[in-house]
């Protein structure tokens, strides 16, 4: 892991004081002190490796807490790992700081990094930290593990599966715009629980046990829910019917979009869900749900694969197509 000069900590420095405590005891690692690290898959195993990276204005405001941003760098890539059905095993950090960031911030950013190593149960293998002149930037590359030959694709459903979500959804988008100021009447324990799911959100690691068993295929939602079923649906050459009704919501995102239809279609549309999409074979329904509360995760089932290539539709109670002006989220 090598590291840039910044704010007076040179390099040694910061990989021995901040970083290379993450790494303790981490097989392959060599405490940071080499230039690459050296991971063996277990017996009977495959590597899943995903990477995303988010960017301050784009990801995250500027002033959210160094913490809750170490927590989403590394949960968006987490979330991705329990999609494919993979257990996480460590990740790699690409930190890119700039002028504003003090020793204390990345001291901060690093314990929230601990804390979520803690939590999940694992650990940093290496990487990278530069100074840069333009916006902090985190990219994060996440390893996870899969019997062989079983990592869970976008590819697979098909017409006639269950649609199901984990979770609820639309809070992310809620909690990007409670952290800009609007919604000044919602209630502080609303905006609190909002702002937290905007901030640190939860990958659905527990849910991976019922994902291998049932899942014909499954992604997670980060771009906006019925952009993303749609991306899984295209690649699946499939299409799929959703009840508006039977999208989950929490009590906090019900108190937004109560009366009014264009916060319920930001529901559907405004990204930074983080949970998990996942089709099921009608017969294997009961099952799934049966499993997935072993999991002790939330599931709905919010419609139904269809023959067909276009977008996915969604319906009222009424039976009545509703048309959403923009179907998912871009960065």
């Amino acid at each position: 892991m090598a590291a840039g000069k910044h704010s007076g900590l040179n390099e040694r420095a910061l990989i021995a004081d901040i970083f290379a405590p993450l790494v303790a005891n981490t097989p392959g690692a060599f405490n940071l002190k080499d230039d690459a690290a050296c991971l063996v898959p277990p017996a009977g195993k495959d590597l899943v490796i995903t990477t995303d990276a988010i960017v301050a204005g784009v990801h995250f405001l500027k002033c959210d807490p160094a913490d809750t941003i170490a927590a989403k760098a590394l949960r968006v890539n987490l979330s991705d790992l329990a999609a494919k059905g993979a257990e996480p095993l460590g990740y790699t950090l690409c930190l890119a700081l700039n002028e504003e960031c003090t020793i204390q911030w990345v001291r901060d950013f690093a314990s929230g990094l601990q804390r979520d190593q803690l939590g999940y149960s694992i650990s940093l293998f290496g990487g990278d930290t530069v100074k840069a002149p333009g916006p902090l930037s985190v990219s994060i590359t996440a390893i996870g593990t899969v019997e062989k030959d079983a990592m869970i694709r976008r590819y697979g459903a098909q017409a006639g599966d269950i649609v199901y979500v984990s979770g609820t959804i639309g809070d992310g988008a809620f909690g990007l715009d409670v952290a800009r100021g609007l919604y000044g009447g919602l209630g502080e324990v609303h905006k609190e629980f909002l702002l937290q799911r905007y901030r640190c959100p939860e990958p659905r690691c527990a849910l991976v046990p019922a994902l291998r068993q049932f899942a014909s295929a499954a992604m997670d939602v980060s771009d906006g829910l019925i952009g993303d079923l749609g991306a899984l649906c295209s690649v699946s050459g499939v299409s799929a019917d959703i009840i508006l009704a039977d999208v989950p919501l929490s009590s906090a995102a019900r108190s937004l979009v109560c009366g009014d239809d264009n916060l319920l279609h930001r529901t559907l549309n405004g990204g930074d869900d983080y949970e998990v999409i996942c089709t099921i074979a009608a017969d294997d329904a009961r099952a799934f749900e049966a499993a997935a509360k072993h999991c002790r995760v939330g599931v709905s089932k919010i419609g139904v694969i269809t023959t067909g290539t276009h977008c996915p539709k969604v319906f009222d109670n009424n039976g009545k197509q509703i048309t959403l002006l923009v179907e998912r989220y871009e960065h």
